[in-house]
């Protein structure tokens, strides 16, 4: 099994609030801990600082074209001890220097969810400190909330809106306060991410498909073809739709011509993303005009896409948004995430009791 160890820490993160520490002034140092899908990840966060952030990937599922749940819980369970080692180096601190360990507790694969709480419940009974369980989901949106220097001070005022689009989940959610967010719009059915990884299954791409539609769609026109979009009443998303459209197409083309992939791939792949970020961007604006809120952000996987990112500047300058992009290093799963979501809960004393088990599926 292969797996790839890196440690991100990005100079372009947004602010934390500014928080107070424990009783006297203490420092509160928070590790967090992320095994909800395939990638392993630690962090450490002192004061809503980003201090070390490491992540094993797992290269294994590649070859499957898709996360097999057993190999990554497996991966989970050869990678935990020395990614939290190594952050806990990075970031120059000691076991006994932590304040909580914050971990994702759900949503996710249940059993790489278990490697990670198990793991967080081991060690914070052997240090005698708190736990803080982290819901996945807030976590991605929090990330706007991680800095790397004391003196940042970008983060999105609250209420903002927040596009949480990634391979599980498609979501516009509206951000009151860092404890209190409401999902306004949702997919009824697939995904974005899920949506692209499985017409790049069906082009022969490989896996994961949401880079290499990128990657290929920077050199290919957006225009070139027009696929179903949907007409969902409300918030809500919808990719199905979008999905089979590509499906019956690629079949019509190739039946003239067997290796029409192959010949049109870079416009096809630029047509697809065109057409999902036009979909995603639909209904955010939608809901930004109708709650009357500027202030608006990005999160998940599917954020990395640059189309989406460039669709947001556009956005901005068109409806004189405030637009909030997180580093890429923070777009995919990482633990910086969760640490700061452990942080923000830990002045509420928000703690988990050492008996709660992880979940696999939950909303915001």
């Amino acid at each position: 099994m292969t797996v790839m160890i890196k440690e991100n820490i990005s100079s372009q993160t947004h602010s934390a609030p500014s928080l107070t520490g424990r009783a006297g002034g203490e420092s509160v140092t928070i590790l967090g801990i992320e095994s909800s899908c395939d990638d392993t990840s630690a962090a450490v966060i002192r004061d809503g600082v980003l201090l070390s952030n490491v992540t094993a990937s797992q290269a294994v599922h590649e070859a499957y074209g898709g996360v097999v749940p057993e190999l990554a819980s497996r991966a989970h369970q050869q990678n935990i001890v020395p990614v939290v080692d190594q952050a806990l180096k990075k970031a120059g601190v000691s076991r006994e220097e932590l304040t909580a360990i914050a971990f994702t507790r759900g949503p996710g694969l249940m059993g790489s969810l278990l490697v990670g709480v198990s793991f967080a419940k081991g060690l914070a009974a052997a240090l005698n400190i708190p736990m803080i369980d982290v819901n996945h989901l807030q976590g991605h949106i929090l990330a706007h909330f991680i800095k790397t220097q004391p003196t940042e001070e970008s983060q999105p005022p609250f209420p903002f809106l927040c596009l949480l689009v990634s391979g599980g989940n498609s979501q516009i959610v509206l951000v009151k306060a860092y404890n209190d967010m409401e999902i306004i719009g949702q997919t009824i059915d697939d995904a974005a991410g899920e949506a692209i990884d499985k017409c790049s299954k069906v082009m022969g791409l490989g896996y994961p498909g949401g880079p290499i539609i990128d990657r290929l769609a920077r050199q290919g026109n957006p225009d070139a073809y027009h696929f179903s979009e949907p007409h969902i009443p409300g918030y809500d998303y919808s990719f199905s739709g979008l999905k089979t459209s590509f499906l019956y197409n690629l079949r019509d083309w190739m039946q003239e011509d067997p290796d029409f992939i192959e010949h049109h791939k870079e416009d096809l792949a630029a047509s697809l993303e065109h057409t999902v970020v036009d979909i995603l961007m639909k209904k955010l604006r939608l809901a930004a005009r109708d709650l009357k809120i500027r202030h608006v952000a990005v999160a998940g996987g599917v954020s990395a896409n640059t189309g989406l990112r460039q669709a947001f500047q556009d956005y901005a300058r068109r409806y004189h948004w405030h637009v909030y992009i997180p580093p890429f290093s923070f777009t995919t799963d990482n633990a910086a995430m969760i640490a700061i979501a452990g942080y923000f809960k830990y002045q509420d004393r928000d703690f988990c009791p050492m008996e709660a088990p992880a979940y696999s599926r939950v909303s915001i």
